[in-house]
């Protein structure tokens, strides 16, 4: 953040979240938006026809003469304890999500009695879907981030069938979820939650790594209302630019949709995506019918053919700025960089200190019972896979994982 930049400023405090919850919901408790997942190249080089997007994970800069080279890019050393961890020192109380390579399941130490949220990626569909990458460059970027925004990941370790990563247990659910019901945020509760999420990005860019899956499904809400960016599956270290095709395609930057090279700014587009769909409800190139074609077409054509609804002028000058087609002229990649995000005026009320120390209440409470309270997540069938969990078998996979520490197992 630039020294320049005014940091005595105070966010509006709601105290409670303004806009009623719906009761239009679902079985699960919700209604989902209909949009497609999170994607990435290799698991999609057929997507479209001719397509030659490819995963490039070697850091890359290109000198005064047009040649490419690879250029040294480290991550500092974690500050945090790393611990060594098996199944045996967890009970597992119940899954929370499910994905295509696993499932997440709630657990307690038995140690220290403390909750914790247990991501089990099974190998075989990692290394079939051609995500061993972006593996394990989850779990380096996580090991090396500390920041109160981000979530903390403890240790991590495999066996013959299956990853698994211990990380916090964030126990107010889904940003998205509460979007959901709420229909839509009034303006400063998307601006807390747009703060939260920009100083989040801020940090992660001044460690030379880009996130690149910015969503409400992604933003997760702790006991204390703040939030804490999780799924670090896409997330790089890039100093430069790259060139893997990954991401949300609601989220898309235009640079990545036409198949071009891109930095971190495609990170500052989605937070643009994401403050419209909290105050709209929807992001702006939604259609009810999906159509990738026409979704590409209207990201490629920039924010001056959305429809926009009335927000707060500010806003939409913001958004604009951050959905600036032309990476070149987009705020968070110029001069100032990140200083230009934090200086507009939409934030102008922003103490950016206090509100990075959680000084500042959130709008909204989770109404959870306990530190293990996990009525915030969907129920999920406990799958039969579970009892596989830490038993003997045939690993071919296991040396894709180096880093990944083998635990005991039980025949």
């Amino acid at each position: 953040m630039a020294q320049s930049l005014p940091l005595r400023l105070s966010i509006v405090n709601s105290g409670i979240l303004s806009s009623p919850i719906t009761s239009e919901e679902s079985s699960s408790g919700l209604t989902r938006l209909s949009r497609y997942g999170s994607i990435s190249t290799l698991a999609t080089s057929n997507m479209a026809e001719g397509s030659d997007w490819y995963d490039d994970d070697k850091a890359r800069q290109t000198d005064i003469e047009g040649v490419e080279y690879e250029i040294e890019a480290r991550l500092p050393a974690s500050q945090r304890p790393k611990g060594r961890y098996s199944l045996t020192d967890f009970s597992l109380m119940r899954t929370v999500g499910t994905g295509s390579f696993g499932r997440v399941h709630l657990v307690r130490s038995k140690h220290n009695l403390r909750f914790y949220a247990v991501k089990v990626l099974n190998k075989e569909k990692v290394v079939r879907t051609k995500q061993v990458q972006h593996t394990n460059n989850e779990r380096e970027m996580l090991e090396a981030v500390q920041h109160p925004f981000i979530v903390n990941l403890w240790g991590t370790f495999q066996d013959p069938r299956n990853l698994y990563m211990v990380m916090d247990f964030v126990a107010g659910g889904e940003l998205f979820t509460l979007l959901r019901r709420s229909n839509r945020f009034p303006d400063p509760v998307a601006k807390f939650y747009a703060a939260e999420v920009a100083l989040a990005l801020n940090y992660l860019h001044s460690m030379n790594i880009i996130y690149r899956d910015l969503k409400p499904e992604n933003v997760l809400l702790g006991q204390d209302g703040h939030i804490k960016i999780a799924d670090f599956g896409f997330a790089k270290l890039c100093p430069n630019m790259t060139w893997t095709l990954c991401g949300t395609p609601d989220y898309l930057a235009p640079e990545i949709v036409s198949q071009q090279r891109y930095n971190k700014s495609v990170d500052w587009y989605a937070l643009g995506v994401l403050i419209f769909e909290m105050l709209a409800g929807l992001p702006p190139y939604h259609q009810p019918e999906p159509n990738p074609v026409l979704l590409y077409e209207r990201i490629a054509a920039g924010p001056a053919h959305i429809r926009w609804p009335a927000f707060n002028p500010d806003a939409t000058d913001l958004i604009c700025k951050l959905m600036e087609p032309d990476p070149s002229r987009r705020y968070g990649n110029l001069q100032h960089g990140a200083g230009d995000v934090f200086a507009h005026a939409w934030f102008r009320e922003v103490d950016w200190a206090k509100l990075r120390a959680r000084e500042i209440g959130a709008p909204y409470m989770p109404r959870i019972d306990g530190d293990g309270d996990a009525s915030a997540f969907e129920h999920y069938p406990e799958g039969d896979e579970v009892n596989l969990y830490g038993r003997e078998g045939d690993d071919p996979w296991g040396r894709l994982f180096p880093d990944f520490e083998y635990m005991p197992t039980v025949p």
